[in-house]
């Protein structure tokens, strides 16, 4: 198989990605509650081989900005993401782009999964986009102790709803490789997602604070001339395909039973309302 270079998104894969956070035709809804929904659109055609989630949440107490910092601020994300194992920014592209690992725990008792993905971001004046897809490093190589996930398509869509109040969309066209029993995919969407939101929106909350004791002006994100890492070229990288990894076989497995209910996720965001 040949290799093949990947390329920084363009404005038509911003705006593509626009489109599907914003349009509901063909998406299913598995999760309806005030402020927050869940949809789940199933493959299209070869080039989409996976279903694609997307979540949707009102942050009605927080502003498109903070969502946007807290989402890029690798620092923070260490303090909040109970589910991430380990993740670092490998290098940069460009102004707008970048390549980062990302490892995190899977529900007893599948496997652990990594990525490695190349993520660029567009600053729009009512809204922020940040894109990512699975790219090939080198110095990162598939790992025996976890299964290696393909991005096809995932990222974020924060809109602006007013100075201190937004919306947050999430979408992921991911692979997680490997028979995946039913009970995974009905998890994902019906609990895991929706908790993932709430507790994104208690991180935003809590973000403001935190970062006025923790370098309160450094923005790379915002500010390129404060980038230290690394420049790489994208020769550097290839496309990562999901045919090209080691298939993995989890469809036997059962379920292992949460010490929480499945509504742990609404307890939680009443008590972060309090």
């Amino acid at each position: 198989m040949a290799r093949e270079v990947p390329e920084v998104p363009d404005d038509a894969l911003f705006r593509g990605f626009q489109s599907q956070c914003e349009d509901n035709d063909g998406w299913t809804i598995c999760y309806n509650k005030p402020g927050i929904g869940v949809w789940m659109k199933p493959p299209e055609e070869r080039t989409s081989p996976v279903q694609t989630v997307k979540g949707r949440m009102s942050f009605p107490d927080v502003a498109a900005e903070t969502v946007y910092d807290v989402l890029h601020d690798i620092e923070y994300r260490r303090k909040w993401d109970v589910t991430m194992i380990e993740t670092r920014d490998i290098a940069r592209l460009s102004l707008n782009a970048d390549v980062g690992y990302y490892s995190w725990k899977c529900p007893k008792p599948l496997k652990n999964r990594d990525v490695v993905t190349l993520r660029s971001w567009l600053i729009l004046p009512d809204s922020y986009i940040i894109v990512n897809f699975s790219v090939k490093h080198n110095m990162y190589p598939a790992r025996k102790d976890l299964v290696r996930a393909v991005s096809h398509l995932a990222g974020y869509l924060v809109k602006s709803n007013g100075p201190t109040s937004s919306t947050l969309t999430y979408l992921a066209q991911v692979d997680p490789r490997g028979s995946l029993p039913k009970w995974v995919v009905n998890k994902s969407s019906q609990y895991l997602a929706p908790k993932i939101l709430r507790k994104l929106h208690k991180a935003c909350l809590q973000y403001p604070a935190w970062k006025k004791k923790n370098k309160p002006e450094f923005k790379p994100w915002l500010d390129p001339e404060q980038n230290t890492l690394p420049r790489i070229s994208l020769h550097e990288l290839s496309m990562q395909r999901a045919e090209s990894l080691e298939h993995v076989d989890e469809s036997q497995l059962c379920e292992v039973t949460e010490d929480k209910g499945d509504n742990s996720d609404e307890e939680e965001d009443k008590t972060s309302r309090r």
